[in-house]
């Protein structure tokens, strides 16, 4: 191995270690047994620098890449209060726009309130891929220093409770509940003879109809604005996230949350784009609020926001919104046609043809409609093996690659909306009316 055949062998070994170390350095830090791992081959590394002179260079990177990995914070010196991130749908105040989106991780911790059968609630702070058993445990402890009726803590279980009533109970061992709750869902804790008596929250039974924030801004404010967060989650998805969610299902939820969030939002914004259309009572002005939400799809295509693009025309398309023969009569024929356009654009057939053709013309950064990214996965996945004759399937492996690498080049902070934080505010906190389908 001394030999210039030796030497190149290693230099492959090497780039390869580095090129793993560059891709899921961020990633490693969660795992216990990686940094072990890299550690063994750095030391083996080590031994060779002195008899591979042309190593030096890439030796010194890996050795900066072996810290970066390996960097904890011991427990003695961690500072008394943790910073815990801000989770979209648990913080809605203004402060919360002015912080910089990061990436998840399961040991990150949130606030969340957990509601209780009279809907008064306990705030726990939870890390992100807690299990129920454990949020059943920080809720327990909360209501023992609370002066809440003795007895009401005991044999509590966990409820998702949406605003449709519909409820479901989880289970101890399921975990990363926090990123998997549906759209106006809560969780409520409560005994068993209180199960059926579970209700959701008054404020999401009546949605108070009238004009709102969105008769207020501009149309450019609201894509823009748009753009810029779901650029800020977009970035924080990891490659791998794709792989995990399609390839190893709930064994994979641990290693998804920025992915589940980014999928939340989709479904979000596509219910309050049509929430706002339907809480306007007069024709004229739904009409006003429909030519308004055509300008922000037409912005965010512009912006190369596909996500936003397809949640705003799916919201316009909703079977509640079409019915409204009077509003869209009301619309002058220019966003008609428009709108037809983004119909067809939008259109599945033919495998999303249209979507595909006018993405492919798309230069980075590029905000793809994420599941029809998801879809393309599950497809290669179920439709080819991973192992053929014992082998694994190279071709599988790189068409997943390809499908799954985020189109982001070219950008390395989300854009500027330049819209006012309480616009921004107000984004955040979309009104959700989910009786939108009777």
């Amino acid at each position: 191995m001394e030999g210039p055949e030796g030497l190149g062998r290693k230099q492959a070994c090497l780039a390869m270690l580095l090129h793993f170390l560059d891709t899921y350095q961020g990633l490693l830090q969660e795992e216990e047994g990686a940094g072990c791992i890299i550690k063994d081959l750095y030391l083996l590394i080590m031994k060779d620098e002195s008899l591979y002179q042309d190593l030096r260079e890439d030796t010194l990177r890996l050795h900066q890449l072996v810290e970066t990995v390996e960097l904890k914070i011991p427990e003695e010196s961690q500072p008394p209060s943790k910073q815990v991130k801000p989770l979209f749908r648990h913080f809605r105040r203004i402060d919360s726009c002015l912080q910089t989106r990061v990436a998840f991780r399961g040991s990150d911790e949130i606030f969340c309130r957990v509601y209780m059968p009279d809907h008064s609630y306990v705030t726990i702070r939870s890390r992100l891929s807690a299990s129920v058993q454990d949020i059943l445990g920080s809720v327990t402890e909360k209501l023992q220093y609370s002066e809440e009726p003795a007895g009401r803590e005991d044999s509590l279980i966990l409820v998702a409770v949406a605003s449709s009533g519909e409820k479901v109970l989880l289970q101890p061992h399921e975990d990363c509940v926090f990123t998997t709750l549906g759209i106006n869902s809560h969780l409520f804790a409560c005994t068993r003879d209180s199960y059926e008596a579970l209700v959701p929250l008054p404020e999401e039974i009546q949605v108070s109809p009238g004009d709102t924030e969105i008769h207020r801004v501009e149309p450019e404010d609201v894509a823009n604005h748009l753009t810029a967060f779901h650029w800020e989650l977009f970035r924080c998805v990891h490659e791998l996230e794709f792989v995990d969610y399609v390839f190893h299902g709930e064994r994979g939820r641990r290693e998804t949350a920025n992915l589940e969030l980014l999928l939340q939002r989709c479904s979000e914004v596509t219910h309050w784009v049509a929430t706002e259309v339907l809480l306007c009572e007069a024709p004229g002005k739904r009409a006003q609020l429909l030519k308004k939400f055509i300008k922000i799809a037409a912005i965010c295509k512009q912006n190369q926001d596909l996500l936003s693009f397809y949640a705003v025309v799916m919201g316009l398309d909703n079977a509640a919104v079409s019915r409204l023969r009077l509003t869209w009569e009301k619309l002058p024929g220019k966003f008609k046609n428009l709108f037809r356009k983004f119909e067809n654009l939008t259109d599945p057939c033919r495998n999303h043809k249209s979507y595909r053709e006018v993405i492919s013309k798309m230069k980075p950064p590029v905000i793809p409609f994420v599941p029809l990214v998801l879809k393309d996965l599950t497809f290669l996945h179920e439709g080819s093996k991973t192992l053929v004759d014992g082998l694994v399937n190279i071709e599988k492996l790189v068409s997943g690659t390809a499908s799954s690498s985020p189109m982001s080049g070219g950008l390395a902070s989300s854009p500027s909306p330049g819209t006012p934080l309480e616009t921004a505010a107000f984004l955040l906190g979309i009104q959700l009316a989910w009786q939108i389908d009777a």
